[in-house]
């Protein structure tokens, strides 16, 4: 996608074959900054920290981790112990589990002479693989845009709520629910974006409408608790989110408020679609509010916030009473019952196991 004119990805393979270049999205909307990732402990880093973010992204990252370690030493142990390290590195999306497994199962029979090379053409693979995914997401979402535009009178613009960064930052380009708003404001349809701010990291606020603003997509952005009045109001005509794991049945888990927004939109007649890539799908669970692992992540992400001051200052407060205590869980669950469809790269569809089996039955088999 395009910032100012200029075309970027999330991460990309550095001049020198070897290292990593990543948009440090802790920066931003503030500053622009590239990090290099140069070792398996950088990748791992980088994803602890949030430097990159979004399941997709972030399987692209262990990739490209698992490359850097076997650039160093390709012995099993170092293979091993890359793996443990960053598949430890954040528990609830399950694209990075996904990545990891891909190159293990690649790499483990080859002997340690070739594992360097193989590592870095698989990891280019991944994040190529990751685009045409996209692509194809957003393929299928334009249509379900393009059905609200006809229905539209002239100059009126179909407006879309998104929750979280589920755009090309949080992919290796494109993003998921983000292609097909792209690829129809590209086309010239008239589009607009409610962007969520998405407390306590500010993803919509911080990425998705910086993303947005600089690509040329017209958007606003609300607190949270809008979603709800606007559709109350018949100002919100499709939801599109993105998915950090979908269960074997259909059912989402993506940032913390996805749920709400679903139940809102179930309330008011408002289809709500997620956008969803194949590695995302974990066909070994069936329930996600019983099964899938909620990240906890630290108080201060909740207690503080970070902008800029008048003065172009990049400042940290506390907005929390001392000696308060505070939750942070970063995830919700929300039930296969409250979502429309499926937007994938192999089409729309329902949320349930049968369809997701049909559609991808190299995924499900043994399952």
């Amino acid at each position: 996608m395009k910032v100012d004119g200029r075309h970027f990805r999330s991460i990309w393979l550095e001049d020198d074959g070897l290292t990593v270049g990543a948009i440090d999205q802790r920066r931003l909307p503030h500053e622009f900054v590239v990090a290099h990732i140069a070792s398996a402990e950088d990748a791992t880093e980088a994803i602890r920290s949030m430097l990159v973010r979004g399941a997709p992204l972030i399987g692209a990252t262990a990739a490209y981790g698992i490359a850097l370690a076997m650039q160093t030493d390709a012995s099993d142990p170092a293979l091993d112990r890359a793996y443990a390290m960053l598949l430890a590195a954040r528990p609830t999306a399950i694209n990075l589990k996904w990545a990891l497994d891909e190159m293990q199962r690649l790499l483990r029979p080859l002997p340690a002479s070739e594992r360097d090379a193989a590592a870095y053409k698989r990891a280019g693979e991944i994040a190529e693989e990751d685009v045409a995914i996209n692509q194809g997401i957003g393929r299928h979402g334009l249509a379900l845009i393009e059905q609200i535009a006809a229905g539209k009178r002239p100059g009126e613009p179909v407006n879309i709520l998104t929750h979280c960064n589920a755009g090309w930052l949080a992919t290796v380009d494109w993003g998921t629910a983000t292609a097909p708003i792209y690829l129809a404001h590209d086309r010239g349809l008239k589009v607009h974006v409610w962007v969520d701010e998405t407390r306590p990291r500010n993803q919509g606020a911080s990425l998705t409408a910086w993303e947005l603003g600089h690509h040329g997509v017209p958007h606003t952005v609300i607190s949270d608790n809008t979603g709800g009045h606007l559709m109350q109001h018949r100002m919100v005509d499709l939801a599109i989110v993105g998915t950090d794991r979908v269960t074997a049945s259909g059912d989402v888990c993506n940032k913390i408020g996805t749920y709400l927004k679903a139940l809102a939109a179930h309330d008011n007649g408002v289809p709500f679609y997620v956008a969803l890539p194949s590695p995302t799908i974990d066909f070994s669970i069936d329930d996600g509010i019983r099964q899938i692992p909620i990240e906890q992540r630290s108080t201060e992400e909740v207690a503080t916030m970070t902008g800029r001051t008048a003065d172009g200052r990049v400042e940290t407060v506390r907005v929390v009473p001392d000696g308060s205590p505070v939750a942070n869980y970063a995830f919700d669950v929300t039930p296969a019952r409250l979502v429309t469809g499926l937007i994938t790269e192999r089409g729309l569809l329902r949320p349930e196991r049968a369809a997701l089996a049909r559609a991808f039955p190299e995924r499900s088999a043994g399952h």
